[in-house]
């Protein structure tokens, strides 16, 4: 399998920066169960208001046709036209067609063939990855947690600027679980990083693992969406969630994660000769936490399913789960079950420790927040939760009028953001907020979100794997 060469990017990115060609969007509502080959005039991006349009009262005239199914290049080298497509199909049919459908307009063996030419990438990374390649016409774009709400996705990427050479990209997890289009969301992310690997950055959420897409609804929604090949789209995910890097430093001074911060590991007792398989329930005391290094960072397992909370590989759970508080200290995320808490003195001691100016990082939506006693709720799509001597810390979600489903007439209707980091430094953060696109098609939910607790908390870690 062949994927792209840095020559066939660099010309793809320039007709990316000079296209005016509006991506695709569905405007037509056809019924639920017509076929994809029925498909005659797909409806358009609304350029001039940037912003996804369903109006029947005064279509678009289409720019182009869609190509169904998708197929995957002889080649195996993507397009900037094969990505525009995939994500124009991946709307239509959430318009258009019953979940079930999907493979009539996405194949499992292109899916095969994207996953596997992304794992191959992905694995291949640290799992701090540095993006250090800025020069003085680039922008750094940051994306928080998106829970598979497409539109919203589709708008943030219009309205950000797709990836290109100049124009980076890093998204700090949570793809799936909760919206109904988790699967699809991811597959874009994918086929971007495939195209743009080296300015496209995809780091893991909490919600990229075992436990938590088999309570939040992604592993219901594949299975439902591929059936009797479900489980096999399934498990490729999850081995392409263990490839997902942990977190990225942006220029010199920027870090980002998922959670947040991690520990420090004290060397892991010996094991005793003759005993070589007696697990070993390592968790230092509360008392001894401490603010881990980036060696350890590296050196971390993240190859796991579920990252565990207990055992001597406590760094990856620690930077998928963890939370801020204004409490100070550092200490075990009760709440949770697993990470840590960590107050202002630590931001503080994180930022100077290591040089950094500020600390991004996502995980928390507006259900979360409202729990939250002391920190800002999520009405625009980001707060700033410790501002510190040596710089900032900020808790981004992409995510609007999130959750899609949800067990109370009221909903919470935040907006979603992304952040802007630009020359020389990158490290001021300009703000992006967003109102959800409206309306959404109508889906239904892949989990009891009734019963099903909004935030994370309460988990039942006796159903995670754990690795020592």
């Amino acid at each position: 399998m062949s994927c792209n060469s840095d020559t066939e990017r660099a010309a793809a990115a320039s007709a990316s920066q000079s296209s005016s060609s509006p991506l695709l969007t569905p405007q037509d509502h056809q019924s639920a169960g017509a076929p994809a080959a029925e498909v005659a005039e797909p409806p358009v991006f609304d350029s001039s208001s940037s912003i996804v349009t369903n109006s029947e009262d005064n279509p678009s005239p289409p720019s182009t046709e869609l190509e169904i199914p998708i197929v995957w290049p002889p080649d195996g080298k993507l397009s900037l036209n094969w990505i525009r497509n995939l994500m124009s199909v991946f709307d239509w049919a959430s318009r258009n067609l019953e979940p079930t459908q999907l493979p009539d307009v996405f194949p499992v063996e292109v899916f095969d063939s994207l996953v596997l030419c992304a794992s191959k990438i992905l694995h291949k990374e640290p799992n701090c990855v540095a993006i250090d390649n800025l020069g003085s016409e680039s922008t750094v774009v940051v994306v928080g947690d998106l829970h598979g709400q497409l539109h919203d996705l589709l708008f943030l990427l219009h309205d950000a600027g797709f990836p290109s050479e100049n124009r980076f990209f890093v998204f700090n997890g949570d793809y799936v679980d909760r919206g109904a289009w988790g699967l699809e969301s991811f597959l874009i992310l994918l086929a971007w990083k495939v195209f743009f690997p080296r300015t496209v950055y995809l780091l893991r959420g909490n919600h990229e693992s075992k436990y938590c897409t088999s309570v939040y609804g992604f592993e219901k929604e594949v299975v439902t969406k591929y059936s009797d090949r479900g489980k096999h789209v399934y498990r490729k995910c999850l081995g392409c969630f263990e490839g997902l890097p942990l977190a990225s430093i942006i220029g010199k001074h920027v870090y980002t994660a998922h959670g947040g911060i991690f520990r420090h590991m004290p060397a892991t007792p010996k094991r005793s000769k003759g005993k070589k398989n007696r697990k070993i329930a390592f968790n230092p005391e509360p008392s001894s936490l401490s603010i881990g290094s980036f060696e350890e960072l590296n050196k971390a397992r993240r190859s796991v399913l579920d990252p565990p909370w207990e055992g001597s590989n406590l760094i990856p759970g620690d930077v998928l789960w963890s939370d801020p508080s204004m409490t100070p200290g550092l200490s075990p995320n009760k709440e949770r079950g697993i990470g840590l808490l960590w107050g202002p003195d630590c931001t503080d001691n994180f930022l100077k420790k290591f040089q950094l100016k500020l600390i991004i990082r996502s995980h928390e939506g507006p259900d979360a927040r409202e729990k939250r006693p002391g920190l800002g709720g999520m009405d625009e799509g980001y707060t700033i939760d410790h501002i510190v001597e040596s710089g900032k810390l900020i808790t981004l979600f992409s995510a609007p009028d999130y959750p899609q489903f949800q067990g109370t007439e009221e909903r919470y209707r935040n907006k979603g953001a992304y952040i802007v980091l630009g020359p020389p430094n990158f490290d001021t953060p300009v703000f992006h907020s967003f109102e959800a696109i409206t309306p959404r098609p109508k889906a239904n939910a892949f989990y009891n979100f009734e019963e099903v607790i909004d935030s994370d908390e309460e988990l039942d870690l006796a159903s995670m794997v754990t690795s020592p």
